[in-house]
């Protein structure tokens, strides 16, 4: 999938992406052909992450973004359209995710229920708002929302990361029914348990729920999400809006 340039001529930008997904999904792109900014929090990692992928020969660069400030991302996404000179395409991966479970509905603390809700949900919104007029341009714009199997079975003990992907979910619809008329597709895809920096804090029995419980059992690996981001930001799934589309093996089945 890496290797086929069908992504060639588009402008795509990563949000999310010093590390984890959001830096697979910036390389996959990049990979089949795509032009990506890669933006993120971490300044100097993304920046760094960008120099490594430019050095292999990818077109590739990097901006700043906080998803929990407007003018921020609206600095950011400019900065992007100005780098690529348009925008084709959105994956909406950043998000809060490292130490916002392990404690009980009635433990959980307020300001993180805030936090987790201003970056995952509202972020996510801010950063869409800011691209959509650059990819009614387009013609054919895509918006790959990440959101996460937790949402789907309902993940205990996790309350306020389920809930602000179940709004992802919800959200892409809603968009989807929105931005249809303007040609732009907007999906979700919802991963399972991967293993990725933001989920080393996950105890092993997580773990071992998943792997036990998928119809292919084994690890999940931020590889075995790509070609479901590379197919949605293409134009092979121009008739594709709305969708929500688990990849976890088969721990849930849509």
């Amino acid at each position: 999938m890496a290797n086929l340039p069908i992504l060639a001529g588009k402008r795509i930008l990563v949000t999310g992406a010093a590390r984890g997904l959001g830096r697979d999904f910036a390389q996959a792109a990049a990979e089949a052909g795509a032009s990506v900014v890669m933006a993120d929090i971490l300044v100097d990692l993304v920046r760094q992450e960008a120099k490594v992928l430019s050095e292999q020969g990818l077109d590739v660069s990097a901006v700043e973004i906080d998803l929990s400030q407007k003018a921020s991302v609206q600095k950011a996404v400019d900065q992007a359209v100005a780098t690529l000179n348009g925008l084709d395409g959105l994956i909406n991966c950043a998000a809060l995710a490292t130490g916002v479970g392990g404690v009980s509905l009635m433990e959980y603390d307020e300001d993180l229920w805030d936090r987790v809700m201003t970056v995952n949900v509202k972020g996510t919104w801010l950063v869409t708002q800011a691209c959509v007029p650059h990819l009614k341009k387009s013609g054919s714009g895509k918006i790959v929302n990440i959101a996460s199997d937790t949402a789907m079975w309902g993940a205990q003990r996790l309350m306020a990361y389920v809930a602000s992907k179940g709004a992802i979910i919800s959200m892409t619809r809603s968009m989807a029914r929105e931005l249809g008329e303007d040609n732009i597709c907007v999906n979700t895809i919802s991963p399972g348990l991967t293993l990725v920096e933001a989920t080393e804090y996950v105890p092993q029995a997580r773990h071992d729920l998943y792997v036990n419980g998928r119809a292919i059992q084994r690890q999940q690996h931020p590889q075995d999400l790509n070609g479901t981001a590379i197919y949605l930001l293409s134009d092979m799934s121009s008739f594709v809006t709305g969708q929500n589309i688990p990849v976890n093996g088969g721990f849930v089945f849509n």
